[in-house]
């Protein structure tokens, strides 16, 4: 099952970097990003949280400061928002996975009565 969320990823970043070059027409890319990276997040290393969640923040700051790049600026724009977008499903894969986590083991610990 690793290999699906190496797979989602792979794909997520293949996908962000080919459509910030080149328009995929009939492809909402951005949820098809979304989607492979809320995959990739299922098994995503809860230790690299926080550089993901970073990578949120500052992913599209890169993109904007390397818009005024003369011929490439719109590209590496287009690209970092991507990618970005990559980092936001993680991201959300990892809270969600968090929470539901706490949830259960404030429930396990309630009904073992060790609470």
């Amino acid at each position: 099952m690793q290999k699906i969320g190496g797979i989602a990823s792979t794909l997520a970043i293949l996908l962000a970097v080919v459509a910030g070059v080149v328009n995929i027409p009939g492809l909402n890319v951005a949820l098809a990003i979304l989607v492979l990276a809320i995959v990739a997040g299922i098994w995503a290393d809860q230790d690299n949280a926080v550089r993901m969640f970073l990578g949120v923040l500052v992913l599209p700051a890169i993109g904007a400061a390397l818009a005024s790049v003369p011929a490439v600026g719109g590209y590496l724009n287009a690209i970092f928002g991507n990618v970005a977008i990559a980092a936001a499903g993680v991201s959300a894969s990892l809270v969600a996975r968090r929470l539901y986590e706490s949830v259960m083991g404030t429930v396990t610990d309630l009904t073992s009565g060790n609470g």
